[in-house]
């Protein structure tokens, strides 16, 4: 199958993070296998999701069979919802207009896997002195929670790699750096009563505005203050507080107020110290107030989801790789995260370039460009290419 015709299955896969991606992820299994290639699955607890890890083995010279080193082409299976949005045309059957195709996931990350995966024949046919890899991955949009199980068994595995791209869509333009991305749930417990009767209550949905609002200063300090990288379009790390829940009645004093929120921190800032310091005033500060209302006030403050930062050196042999076949020499950093920083936590260089504007993505009528696509193609052989020599 050709990109679009990949592409096309691929979209018509409901992969909406709340759902299971196994049917695409057997899909790509059944393919790769009857090509002779053997993929492995890295599922989640329940089984539900799978990320796919396959290895297209060196074939020339004394390195054939070989299937250490090499690049790693990276890739998210789930998509965000559709819910709510006024979308033009279906959102999971791939429509052409103008020159683009729309439908969910076709700019992010789709078009990336759908060339990967129409690029494997050419791959396989190519003499290559070093190994190409592909990693597909579950449950990105949510916090890249599906990545780590996968990355923990290529460790376990002893497999080793020289580099790694991550498709996400950057109009094929090469990104050496992102921020990282914390998520946190935060359960503030008080004591209900009656409204009539403050003082007998601890009001969950108060203090939780406290804390709320400390969260705001901590991100107004970093946005006054520092540090900063201007590379970045929004130059220095944020905290936002995104959804929050509590109260039964109008008439009653919560006893349970339960949020969300999350930082992005700048590469170098460390997300163990950002995170201390709420947990620091919600502590002593907070804590002590509502104990005085309510002796066994409490508040629960667990992780929902992480992903490092992304920091690659220009001297690192992937961004050089990456420039020089893409020609791109600008240096770019971006505030959205990736599973980048996973890889390169493991060790792995990793930069990001795929087809697609960031712009257009988790928008109604979601696409990308057929030139840009055409563009992933071109620089994908041309990667297919460069492992032809040492």
């Amino acid at each position: 199958m050709n990109t679009r015709e990949w592409l096309e299955a691929l979209v018509a896969f409901d992969t909406t993070s709340r759902n299971s991606n196994l049917e695409l992820i057997t899909t790509v299994r059944d393919s790769l296998e009857k090509q002779g290639i053997t993929p492995w699955f890295a599922h989640n607890k329940e089984r539900t999701k799978a990320n796919l890890f396959a290895t297209l083995p060196a074939t020339a010279g004394p390195e054939a069979g070989n299937t250490q080193g090499g690049i790693v082409l990276s890739g998210h299976t789930d998509v965000v919802p559709v819910d709510g949005q006024d979308w033009a045309t279906d959102p999971f059957k791939l429509t052409e207009k103008d020159g683009s195709l729309y439908g969910r996931g076709s700019c992010d990350m789709k078009g990336f896997i759908a060339a990967s995966l129409a690029l494997t024949p050419e791959f396989l046919q190519m003499p290559r002195l070093r190994p190409i890899h592909l990693a597909f991955s579950y449950d990105e949009e949510i916090g890249c929670v599906g990545a780590p199980a996968m990355l923990e068994e290529i460790q376990k595995r002893g497999i080793k790699v020289d580099g790694c791209v991550v498709g996400e869509p950057t109009s094929m333009q090469v990104v050496v750096a992102h921020k990282g991305i914390n998520v946190f749930n935060c359960k503030v417990h008080g004591r209900s009563a009656h409204s009539s009767l403050t003082p007998q209550g601890c009001n969950a949905i108060e203090h939780s505005a406290r804390l709320i609002c400390a969260i705001r200063d901590f991100a107004d300090a970093y946005k006054a203050k520092g540090p900063y990288d201007q590379l970045y379009d929004v130059p220095f790390t944020t905290m936002t507080t995104n959804q929050i829940r509590g109260g039964i009645a109008i008439n009653t004093i919560p006893d349970l107020c339960e949020f969300t929120y999350e930082f992005r921190n700048l590469p170098g800032m460390s997300a163990k110290e950002i995170q201390a310091q709420v947990e620091r005033y919600a502590r002593e500060e907070l804590l002590p107030k509502m104990q005085k209302e309510y002796p066994d006030a409490r508040i629960d403050i667990s992780t929902i989801a992480g992903s490092p930062a992304l920091e690659t050196a220009e001297q690192e042999a992937i961004t050089a790789l990456v420039r020089a076949l893409t020609g791109d020499r600008e240096q770019r950093k971006v505030a959205y995260a990736t599973e980048a920083g996973l890889f390169q936590q493991i060790g792995i260089p990793t930069i990001v370039c795929g087809p697609g504007d960031i712009g257009n993505a988790h928008k109604p009528n979601e696409y990308v460009p057929i030139a840009q696509l055409e563009r992933c193609e071109d620089f994908l052989r041309k990667l297919g290419r460069s492992l032809q020599t040492a």
